[in-house]
């Protein structure tokens, strides 16, 4: 059964104010096990999930017909690995990103630290759902390769796939937990419930909307690492969708949305988190209101998708009709495709992907340009770069303005207190 544990926080009087700096009575909270516990969904929450369901699989399978799949793909993975950034309080603009993007690819050392944390979530991303096809196991070891590379080059690499191992907290101050929201499990728990998260996580008994949803929310119940929990939580979305073949060409942006609904989505999480028997009504009743929520935002997710893939094969056909006649299969016509999903290239890398020589692509470019296009730009310490600007300003429409819940997460240790924001 979900239950308190009642502990004592011992201070070391390293805090600035006598609050900071008392010792007191807490409790932690140790969920229930995933594997064979007894969900039932309500009729309505069902019927949310079907229809979750169903928006995913048309994304995946119909809709990206309009525009080059692989482009979209590359779009929407960036859209919600932004989003999953920006709750955590990274803020960042379209086209900052996606320059910082090119000149991280030119191995030009970083020097826009919030940059390099998004992209580190974007190769975090990428790296997740390129090591998890249909059927595939999801394990441990998986999880922490992802917490690995989101924190690699970071102040908190070292602690990088690493579980840790002394209370974290959520909420309060940053040097005790005796005004803490929320207390995840003590550290010799974590291990445990981890490996049970797995196992369920490989099952095939429910949707795979409703496995997600519970999924990620004991994840963030866990709070397993010192940072990063959060984004974390929020990939494993994304491979349990592919783990079940339910989106295996692209990523609806899931996290677009839950941090529009942020109120919403932290307190779905809260009243996921019950203290008895699973079975109970109010286990039943928290475990449906998240569930009921998290399908809703799968489905507004896919919607906000559709509406930007049909913005792009607009785009399309305006840069169409600006440059006129082109060859199929030219590197004109490949690299004008390739935009939708890479809207800032230099020749270098525009040639890698669209896989001809310098020469093409530099000559595809030049015809560009003179379309209005493309437009050059300088990056970095002053590389040469081109920029599509209309398909910039519809990424930034995608990824819009989005709110930030509260829900700060701290622990004991000093290196680890300006994490106050980033769960």
């Amino acid at each position: 059964m979900s239950r308190h544990v009642r502990r004592r926080w011992i201070s070391d009087f390293s805090a600035p104010s006598r609050s900071e700096n008392r010792s007191c009575e807490y409790e932690a909270y140790i969920p229930d096990t995933l594997v064979d516990r007894w969900i039932t969904l309500d009729g309505d929450v069902a019927a949310d999930v079907a229809d979750a369901e169903v928006a995913i699989a048309r994304l995946n399978t119909e809709a990206t017909a309009l525009v080059d799949t692989e482009a979209l793909a590359r779009v929407l993975l960036r859209a919600e690995a932004v989003a999953s950034s920006r709750i955590e309080g990274l803020e960042i603009g379209a086209r900052r990103l996606l320059h910082a993007e090119v000149v991280r690819g030119m191995h030009e050392a970083a020097s826009d630290v919030t940059a390099a944390e998004v992209l580190n979530n974007i190769d975090a991303m990428t790296f997740a759902v390129e090591s998890v096809s249909a059927g595939d196991p999801i394990t441990v070891e998986i999880l922490l390769d992802i917490h690995r590379r989101l924190l690699a080059g970071t102040r908190l690499e070292q602690y990088g796939g690493i579980v840790r191992d002394q209370q974290n907290w959520i909420g309060g101050n940053s040097y005790n937990p005796c005004s803490a929201a929320f207390v995840p499990p003590p550290p010799e728990n974590v291990n445990d419930l981890l490996q049970d998260l797995c196992a369920f996580s490989c099952t095939d008994d429910l949707p795979a909307v409703a496995q997600a949803a519970i999924a990620h929310a004991q994840f963030e119940t866990i709070h397993p690492f010192v940072d990063g929990n959060g984004r974390t939580g929020r990939v494993l979305i994304h491979i349990i969708f592919r783990r079940r073949g339910l989106a295996s060409n692209v990523l609806p942006p899931v996290s677009l949305i839950l941090a529009t609904w942020a109120r919403d989505y932290i307190d779905g999480l809260t009243q996921f988190r019950y203290v008895g028997a699973p079975t109970s009504k109010s286990a039943l009743a928290g475990l449906n209101t998240w569930v009921g929520r998290f399908a809703g935002s799968c489905t507004r997710a896919v919607s906000d998708a559709g509406d930007f893939e049909k913005r792009a094969l607009e785009i399309e056909q305006v840069w169409r009709g600006r440059v006129g006649r082109i060859r199929a299969n030219s590197a004109t016509e490949l690299l004008l495709r390739a935009l939708l999903g890479a809207p800032v290239v230099t020749t270098n890398s525009a040639a890698e992907l669209i896989g001809r020589s310098f020469v093409q692509t530099s000559e595809a470019i030049t015809r560009l340009v003179e379309a209005e296009v493309l437009r050059q730009v300088n990056v970095g310490k002053r590389n040469r770069a081109f920029e599509a600007p209309d398909i910039i300003d519809a990424f930034a429409a995608l990824e819009r303005q989005l709110a930030t819940p509260e829900g700060d997460t701290l622990t004991s240790e000093p290196v680890r207190r300006v994490l106050r924001r980033r769960t």
